[in-house]
C-alpha cells in the first residue's frame, strides 16, 4: 500500500468526529509499522485526547520505528490537551505523514518544524486537497473569527420554497430531509429571523439517530417571537440564542440584518425603554439569551453577529431563513457555502416565497457566483451543493 491509501483510511477515520469535535478539526491518524496497520484513532469529542493520542495508545505493539499517518499537521502547544508532537517523539515514531497543514497561529508549520528538528523523516501535502475541503469549516474559522455560513432551502423546480399560500410541507422527500438533519448534526449552530419563527413555530433541532443538536439563533431585531413558541418553550433544554437590535437602533422590523437593498419594512415605534427590558427579561428567564448587537438599517447588523458567535466558539451556521435573510447574507458576502434541494415539482404563483429574495441584482454578470462541488441524489430530490465565490456588495 502506498501513502495516499493509508491517508485515506485515516481520512474515513476522521470523518468519525463530524459534528462533535467543533471549534476543532476533524483529524485521524493510523500507525503503520513494516506495512501493517498496528493502531488507528481519531478526534472524537472536543476536549478529549486527539488523533495521534489516541492511535499511539490503540497500538498493538510498540510503534518505534514505525509511520504515523495524520490528515492534519500534529499540534504543538497545550490546550485542552498536551502537544501531539510530544506523544510522537516519545513513541519513537519514525517518520510521519502529514496531509494538510494548520494554519492555526500556535501551529502553522511549528509541529513540523519541531518534529524534523528531532530526527523525524516528515512528508507533507498527502492527499491535500481532500484532508482541506474536510476542515473547511475550521480553517475558516480560525483564519477569520468566524463561524462558517452556509445557506440551505428546499425548492420546487420553478423556485418556490412555499406555495402562495405559505403552506411549505412538503417540499421535498423523506430521504432529503434526512439529510437536512445530517447537516443540523454537523454544523454548530442553526439560524433563522423572526419572520420564519412566527410563520412555522420551528423547533430547529437535529432528528438524526445519535445526533447533536445545533444551537439556535434567532434574528429578531424587535424580539417580535411570541414567549409561547417553541424555542422560547426548549430554551433550557436546547441552547436559544435571540439577536436582537440594541434599544434605539430597531425601528425598522425585518427578519434580515442589513439595509441591503429590498429588505426595508415600513417603520413601527420603539418599545419604551422599560417594555423592552421587561420583554427581554421574561425572554432570558425562559432560558433564552438576549443579545443585544448594533444594528443597521434598523435591523441587526450580521456582520457583528457572527463576531459574536466566533466569539462563542460557534464555528459553523446553516442558515435555514426567508428569502430576505439569505438575500442579506449573500448581499454581504457572509455566506461561504449553498446547499439547494430541488424537488421535481412545480407550485407557480407570483406571490410564492423563493429563497432569495430582496430587491436583487440588475443584471446576470452582477449575480453572485457559484462553483458546483457536488450534485447527490436524494430519492426523487437533488441536492447541489455549491461554493459561494466571495464577492462583497454591501456598501455602508
Amino acid at each position: 500500500m502506498k501513502d495516499w491509501d493509508y491517508m485515506g483510511m485515516a481520512l474515513a477515520l476522521a470523518k468519525e468526529g463530524c459534528g462533535w469535535v467543533s471549534p476543532n478539526p476533524m483529524v485521524g491518524a493510523v500507525v503503520v509499522k513494516e506495512g501493517r496497520v498496528i493502531g488507528q484513532g481519531y478526534h472524537a469529542r472536543y476536549g478529549e485526547k486527539h488523533a495521534e493520542r489516541n492511535a499511539l495508545e490503540a497500538c498493538q505493539e510498540s510503534p518505534a520505528g514505525a509511520t504515523l499517518y495524520v490528515t492534519l499537521e500534529p499540534c504543538c502547544h497545550h490546550g485542552k490537551q498536551p502537544p501531539c508532537v510530544d506523544a510522537i517523539l516519545e513513541a519513537g515514531i519514525r517518520r510521519v505523514v502529514v496531509g494538510s497543514g494548520d494554519p492555526n497561529p500556535l501551529v502553522n508549520g511549528k509541529g513540523t518544524a519541531i518534529l524534523r528538528a528531532h530526527g523525524v523523516e516528515v512528508t507533507e501535502g498527502v492527499m491535500q486537497e481532500e484532508c482541506d475541503r474536510l476542515n473547511r469549516v475550521f480553517f475558516h474559522y480560525i483564519r477569520t473569527g468566524r463561524p462558517y455560513v452556509a445557506l440551505k432551502y428546499a425548492m420546487t423546480l420553478d423556485g418556490k420554497t412555499a406555495a402562495y399560500t405559505g403552506a411549505s410541507r412538503w417540499i421535498t422527500g423523506e430521504e432529503a430531509r434526512r439529510h437536512v438533519h445530517r447537516l443540523r448534526h454537523r454544523y454548530r449552530g442553526i439560524l433563522v429571523g423572526a419572520g420564519t419563527v412566527l410563520a412555522d413555530d420551528p423547533l430547529l433541532t437535529c432528528r438524526m439517530e445519535g445526533g447533536r443538536n445545533p444551537v439556535r439563533i434567532v434574528c429578531d431585531s424587535r424580539l417580535r417571537i411570541p414567549l409561547s413558541s417553541q424555542l422560547a418553550q426548549t430554551a433550557r433544554e436546547i441552547p436559544t440564542i435571540l439577536a436582537v437590535c440594541r434599544p434605539g437602533e430597531g425601528g425598522v422590523p425585518g427578519t434580515a440584518s442589513a439595509a441591503a437593498p429590498g429588505t426595508a419594512a415600513p417603520a413601527m415605534p420603539e418599545p419604551t425603554a422599560s417594555a423592552w427590558k421587561a420583554r427581554a427579561e421574561r425572554f432570558r428567564q425562559a432560558g433564552c439569551q438576549v443579545w443585544e448587537l448594533p444594528g443597521h438599517g434598523g435591523q441587526v447588523d450580521l456582520a457583528a453577529l457572527l463576531d459574536r458567535l466566533g466569539q462563542e466558539q460557534i464555528d459553523s451556521v446553516l442558515v435555514e431563513g426567508g428569502g430576505t435573510l439569505g438575500w442579506s447574507f449573500l448581499w454581504e458576502g457572509l455566506a461561504q457555502r449553498v446547499f439547494a434541494y430541488l424537488a421535481p415539482k412545480i407550485l407557480g404563483g407570483r406571490q410564492a416565497p423563493t429563497p432569495v429574495e430582496g430587491q436583487g441584482f440588475p443584471s446576470p454578470g452582477e449575480a453572485v457566483r457559484l462553483k458546483t462541488e457536488a450534485v447527490l441524489r436524494l430519492g426523487e430530490d437533488i441536492l447541489v451543493e455549491s461554493e459561494v465565490i466571495p464577492c462583497v456588495h454591501r456598501i455602508d
